[in-house]
C-alpha cells in the first residue's frame, strides 16, 4: 500500500494505492493519523481510486479515522469507490455512516 499525502485548502487529500488489508492497515492508520495530527487537520478525503482490494482491516482503518475525526469536529469523506471496493462497502453499511463522493473535486466541494 503507498500513500500520497496532498493538502487543498484546509483538507487533508490521501490517494491510496494498492491492497488496504491486515498486512498493510496498521501502517497506513499510523501514517493518517501522524499526519492528522502534525497538521491539525480537520478536513480528510480518502481517495480510493487505487485501492485494489480491501478486508475487514480496511474497514476498521476507515472507521477509525472517521471516528477521529469527529471527535476533533471534523469531517472525513470518501472518493472514487471502484468495483473492487464498492462490494465491502455496501456490506459493512459504510455507506451509512461516511459520504461518498465522485471525484476529488467534488470532495472538496462537499466536505
Amino acid at each position: 500500500m503507498h500513500l500520497k499525502f496532498n493538502k487543498v485548502e484546509d483538507k487533508l487529500i490521501v490517494s491510496l494505492m494498492g491492497e488496504l488489508d491486515h498486512h498493510s492497515a496498521e501502517e497506513v492508520r499510523v501514517k493518517i493519523d501522524d499526519r492528522i495530527d502534525r497538521d491539525n487537520i480537520k478536513k480528510v478525503i480518502l481517495d480510493f481510486g487505487g485501492v485494489t482490494f480491501m478486508d475487514s482491516s480496511g474497514i476498521g482503518v476507515v472507521i477509525g479515522r472517521h471516528k477521529k475525526m469527529k471527535n476533533r469536529d471534523g469531517r472525513l469523506c470518501i472518493v472514487e469507490i471502484n468495483k473492487a471496493v464498492n462490494k465491502v462497502f455496501e456490506i459493512s453499511g459504510m455507506y451509512k455512516l461516511i459520504n461518498v463522493y465522485r471525484n476529488v473535486d467534488e470532495g472538496i466541494m462537499n466536505i
